[in-house]
């Protein structure tokens, strides 16, 4: 595997954890406002998988932008 492709890959594992737990704190303060009151266990599961969700596209995005500004295009060209 190319050097590329591995660094954004564990630059992307390394980022996902954070940013997973960033989008699913917001989601939840934004449901419980919304709803105006604290959220249930289920809730609190619900939006924890759709953070994970969420956080897989922005994490792989990110990696791979940060990446090619580092080591350039891929292909070496």
């Amino acid at each position: 595997m190319p050097r590329f492709y591995l660094s954004v890959l564990i630059l992307a594992a390394l980022l996902f954890y954070h940013t997973s737990k960033l989008i699913w704190v917001m989601g939840v303060r934004r449901l419980q406002r919304k709803l105006e009151r604290e959220l249930s266990d289920e809730e609190l599961h619900a939006q924890q998988k759709r953070a994970r969700i969420i956080a897989i596209p922005v994490v792989l995005t990110f990696s791979w932008l940060f990446n090619f500004n580092i080591f350039g295009y891929p292909d070496g060209g």
